[in-house]
């Protein structure tokens, strides 16, 4: 990988510039949003790949936009890491991939190596990217012992890979004995014995970047498209004698393109699979790993299970012994070490992680929304709604209640029904519920109050006013009894 210094881990002193190609339009996707903006795992294509080209520590990663400048180009805003420079460039018109990649020309200099990416490749590797570097960099080929002055620039080097059917791909045109690459030729404009070849051209390479910057001026548009192929630069590479190498991938998915509804569909089905490999990897249990969706950061302690049908989104942590039951969505939540989150139970935090204490049990049907934080031993009940609350110690609300704005206290008990009234319909205000109260069932706490320590509220009581520690209090209407009554009839 590039340091701070701009040396890479991959190719120790090579300084890398990355390009990707984010400008279609993406006219099969049927969509009004960008192509590259459309969501795998929870994020935007371009993000997944711009965060595995991070992985490498490039000086510099190029964004060319098209199709939905403004757009993509705001997408990027928060990229900065102080360590890579991310930038956008815009292709007006679109004229093909030549044409976007001329767009990067007067940001990239002459010393170092270009990688060009596709920003509707989400699932590419790092180490994959690493293998196409090391040779396209002077150290790289010099390294492997190459004296000679041209090949010492480091190579062209692409990306390929095998497919039964190859349409719509550009095929590798190999040389007799079947090393050397000569060219690529796009599918429209390749013959019936070259569209037989079965070795493709991904779309992603390396390259010198002195060497590229000049075949990219060369480039011209005559062919079928009338437009300016990235892929000319083989065959203008080959006329002057510079090495073209190609690295066959035998795991295609990570060059899978996004094209469809369809294609995104199977990627993110790819990305849960592989994803909850790796979980199963680190001893996570998962009842069945095709009924998992992770759409964000799922970090999980030891002895966790987690049942069917279940969402992570955002920043989850699940610490030792959790269980997860099914059907449940968690977002931006910490849960910690022995809780128990029961089935279709719905935990939203917000900028800072909902928070559910050690040996909880939540659920199910139960909704934890942004501000809760649980305490331990605390029981969140069926059909409970809890939203920028907190419960200490012990507390239990077991079942048809709401908490807003609450401060409660340990070994509370909230009755069934009840709620706290936090909204007077123009400000927000806070209850305080103080630790050993008992409210009883379908009581209302209008806030701003305080229940004393140790109180109980009778049920069906109405509090507007707060009380006295150890009280009793009850307040609702005296009941009547008519004897005799009769019911109004229809007419």
């Amino acid at each position: 990988m590039l340091n701070s210094a701009g040396s890479s881990g991959f190719a120790p002193g090579v300084e890398l510039h990355v390009v990707v190609m984010a400008a279609g339009k993406g006219t099969r996707m049927k969509s009004a949003v960008p192509k590259v903006l459309h969501r795998l795992a929870g994020r935007a294509l371009l993000d997944h790949v711009l965060d595995t080209a991070a992985g490498l520590k490039p000086l510099q990663c190029i964004v060319v936009t098209g199709h939905g400048a403004a757009e993509v180009e705001a997408s990027l805003g928060a990229r900065e890491d102080g360590r890579t420079t991310t930038r956008a460039v815009r292709q007006e018109p679109q004229l093909g991939t030549g044409h976007a990649v001329q767009q990067a020309l007067p940001h990239l200099p002459d010393d170092g190596v270009v990688l060009v990416l596709s920003g509707d490749v989400p699932l590419i590797e790092a180490d994959t990217l690493a293998s196409l570097i090391a040779p396209a960099s002077r150290l790289g080929r010099a390294s492997a012992g190459e004296a000679d002055a041209v090949q010492s620039e480091g190579a062209l080097v692409l990306l390929t890979m095998d497919l039964p059917n190859p349409a719509g791909y550009g095929r590798i045109v190999r040389s007799s004995d079947g090393q050397q690459v000569q060219a690529i030729i796009e599918h429209k404009d390749a013959t019936e014995a070259q569209r037989a070849i079965t070795e493709v051209y991904s779309g992603i390479l390396a390259a010198p970047s002195a060497a590229l910057k000049t075949w990219l001026a060369a480039l011209t548009n005559d062919n079928a498209q009338g437009e300016y192929y990235l892929t000319d630069v083989v065959r203008l590479a080959v006329a002057s004698g510079h090495p073209v190498l190609a690295h066959r991938l035998a795991d295609v998915v990570q060059v899978a393109g996004v094209n469809t509804p369809a294609q995104l569909a199977e990627l993110e089905r790819a990305w849960q699979q592989r994803h909850a490999q790796s979980l199963m990897a680190q001893g996570v249990r998962l009842a069945d790993p095709a009924r998992l969706d992770v759409r964000g950061t799922l970090r999980c302690g030891q002895d966790v299970e987690i049942d069917v049908n279940c969402v992570f989104e955002g920043d989850v942590v699940l610490g030792d012994g959790v269980r997860v039951g099914a059907h449940c969505v968690l977002k931006n939540v910490h849960v910690a070490a022995g809780a128990a989150i029961h089935p279709f139970t719905h935990i939203e935090g917000g900028s800072a992680p909902v928070q559910v204490g050690a040996g909880a049990t939540v659920g199910p049907f139960a909704r934890l929304r942004p501000g809760t934080v649980l305490g331990a031993q605390v029981h969140i009940g069926n059909f409970v709604e809890v939203k920028n609350s907190t419960l200490a110690a012990g507390a239990k609300a077991n079942h048809l209640a709401y908490l807003g704005d609450a401060t409660v206290g340990e070994r509370v008990n909230y009755g069934a029904g009840s709620i706290t009234a936090n909204y007077d319909g123009a400000n927000k205000h806070r209850t305080v519920i103080e630790d050993d109260v008992h409210v009883g069932s379908n009581c209302v706490l209008v806030a701003p109050i305080t229940v004393g320590a140790g109180g109980t509220v009778g049920a069906g009581s109405t509090l507007t006013k707060s009380t006295a520690p150890g009280a009793l209090t009850v307040a609702r209407g005296k009941a009547m009894s008519v004897t005799g009554y009769k019911r109004p009839s229809k007419a």
